[in-house]
């Protein structure tokens, strides 16, 4: 195969015009809404999932923090669909570029810090320099803590984007490697097979378990300053 190995990595165009902005709009229009009183099974189970995932992520918030809880739950169910989008053949995932999670990393977490910095200035600042530092360690350790808050969105954007850009390159690879092996060797071929379908479950799981990670983080961030 000459295909390339990133180039389902390459932001996709429409005659010209950059379509990753319709991509990223596509998700929230699978999210199916009731008109009716009694709701089915399928508006059940996703009510319920997304109580679950609330209560889990506002259990230690205070009464302000619990105000950013449709932003938490919007964020996760966003992420969780487009990474599951993204598993589908010849899709392109928005999450696997950086620039995208830093553009959501960024304002969430900045929100944070200056909501931190607004309400409780004491104790933000009293990050910079945990209690008992030596006097002589206290200019490194203040910068080491600066430098620590600044990097928090580029972790977060970093973790998300290498995450799900390795699980994507391995699937291509192994890919790759079935389709190869399919007119030279049968049996290698289907335990090859079984290796990707596997690996497509188990990328099926990264995938919720990365929007969930972020989200949490970000949660945890919010905690912190609130």
């Amino acid at each position: 195969m000459n295909e390339n190995l990133f180039a389902s990595f390459i932001a996709p165009t429409i005659l010209g015009l950059p379509a990753a902005v319709l991509i990223i709009l596509f998700p929230p229009l699978l999210i199916p809404t009731s008109k009716y009183l009694i709701n089915n099974r399928l508006i059940t189970t996703q009510q319920w999932l997304i109580k679950l995932t609330s209560k889990q992520m506002m259990t230690m918030h205070n009464t302000k923090g619990r105000t950013w809880s449709l932003m938490l739950v919007s964020l996760i169910i966003f992420i969780a669909t487009t990474n599951l989008l993204g598993l589908l053949p010849y899709s392109f995932t928005p999450t696997t570029q950086l620039s995208m999670n830093l553009a959501m990393a960024t304002p969430l977490w900045a929100g944070a810090v200056i909501m931190g910095f607004r309400s409780k200035i004491k104790n933000a600042l009293a990050h910079f320099l945990p209690q008992g530092t030596p006097t002589p360690l206290i200019p490194m350790l203040v910068i080491i803590e600066t430098i620590s808050l600044l990097i928090q969105p580029m972790a977060l954007a970093v973790r998300l984007t290498a995450n799900i850009t390795a699980g994507h390159l391995l699937m291509h690879l192994i890919g790759s490697a079935t389709l190869a092996m399919s007119t030279i060797n049968l049996p290698s071929t289907l335990i090859i097979f079984t290796i990707l379908i596997l690996l497509t479950i188990l990328e099926i799981a990264v995938a919720l378990i990365q929007a969930y990670v972020f989200t949490l983080l970000v949660s945890l961030y919010l905690h912190d300053n609130t």
